[in-house]
């Protein structure tokens, strides 16, 4: 497969054969690539019994590079490994040169605790299928990154997949799971997702729960499962978001959740829905596209919504008076997936709690002290 499959593949042949380094950096904004990381991580290296006391999930917003190294250093008590998932890990490249906080890292790294993993997520940027095709300033940081964390972590890229490369997952997993997913099919739903692997892999579970006992899923079934209800529903919900009707968006919210089976990855991946269509919105306002024949041109490939949407995603867009409005949405969808990846007791709660948020006006000065930058790169 191609160069997200191919990075992944080599760090999860890395930690299955226990061959890990002290520290990775997982860098790009894949969602699907990032979890199945996380995942291999958590499956080979936290005990269900034991993660409260070997996972930590820092976030460099709130906790500063020192405190985070010395959790690292110190041994638990209670474990005989740990693992910590440093978030946002932007916060070292931004306001000055962070010299004493890059000398910490050295000085860790020179000598790491041989029972810690440390693993930076660095979803600020953004790694096309084709790296060639790499936005200027992601280019930048991700030579940053390369030449700070470089020499001490393993450098995971996390890039887009194709199309190409979706259907032959596809083709793997349906193999897999001994079921026939008819080429036409498969075609289908990489089209209408956008090669979008987070929604594929969760679409493609419910098709091969809807086939049952037959193990065959046709091109009927995507049209019938995927088309007309996931989607339409998702943007049902930012349309009554957009137009502020508290009391719709949490009926809808409850039907997308009655439709799933509620856990942490279905949880996740309605976020990940939710700060996909308000970055289309985002990329909309700002390029003032009125019409879906401009779309096409504003958005680029892999981060296009279903035609069918095109319309619907647009009167949405033009329902925000200004960008701080929809970089304020994308920063409360980003704290909801903090919390959720927390463990919180009640998972439906956050998702309910943002989305009333989200439905409601900002109380003054709230949208102007966000960080639009963080917003957008989430």
């Amino acid at each position: 497969m191609g160069a997200g499959f191919a990075a992944t593949d080599r760090f999860l042949a890395e930690v299955k054969e226990n061959r890990l380094r002290a520290g990775y950096v997982l860098v790009g904004d894949d969602v699907f690539l990032y979890e199945r990381c996380r995942r291999a991580v958590l499956d080979a290296l936290v005990p269900a019994d034991l993660r409260d006391f070997c996972l930590s999930e820092i976030d460099l917003a709130e906790t500063n590079i020192f405190e985070a190294l010395d959790r690292a250093q110190t041994p638990s008590l209670m474990a005989p490994f740990q693992v910590l998932f440093i978030r946002n890990l932007k916060q070292m490249y931004t306001r000055g040169a962070k010299k004493e906080e890059f000398a910490a890292l050295e000085a860790y790294f020179r000598s790491p605790n041989p029972q810690a993993l440390v693993l930076f997520v660095a979803d600020h940027l953004r790694i096309p299928s084709d790296p060639r095709r790499m936005d200027l300033q992601d280019k930048d940081r991700y030579e940053r990154i390369r030449e700070t964390l470089g020499d001490w972590c393993g450098l995971v890229e996390l890039a887009r997949v194709d199309e190409v490369d979706a259907l032959k997952w596809m083709a793997a997993e349906a193999k897999r799971r001994e079921v026939v997913f008819e080429q036409d099919a498969a075609r289908e739903l990489a089209d209408a997702l956008g090669a979008d692997m987070m929604l594929i892999a969760s679409e493609m579970e419910k098709l091969v729960l809807y086939a049952g006992a037959k193990r065959h899923v046709t091109l009927g079934d995507v049209e019938t499962m995927v088309l007309a209800a996931k989607q339409r529903s998702l943007y049902e919900l930012t349309d009554a978001i957009s137009a502020k009707d508290r009391a719709r968006a949490l009926s809808l919210l409850h039907g997308l959740l009655n439709a799933s089976d509620g856990g942490e990855d279905s949880a996740i991946g309605h976020l990940y829905m939710l700060a996909r269509t308000f970055r289309q919105m985002l990329v909309i306002l700002e390029k003032n596209v009125r019409d879906s024949r401009a779309i096409w041109q504003a958005l680029w490939q892999g981060f296009r919504m279903p035609p069918f949407a095109a319309e619907d995603v647009i009167r949405q867009a033009r329902r925000y008076k200004s960008r701080r409005e929809l970089t304020r949405a994308l920063r409360l969808i980003a704290r909801a997936d903090l919390e959720l990846r927390s463990q919180p007791p009640d998972k439906r709660l956050v998702l309910e709690r943002l989305v009333l948020e989200l439905a409601s006006e900002p109380k003054a000065g709230v949208v102007a002290a966000m960080s639009p930058q963080y917003a957008m790169e989430w």
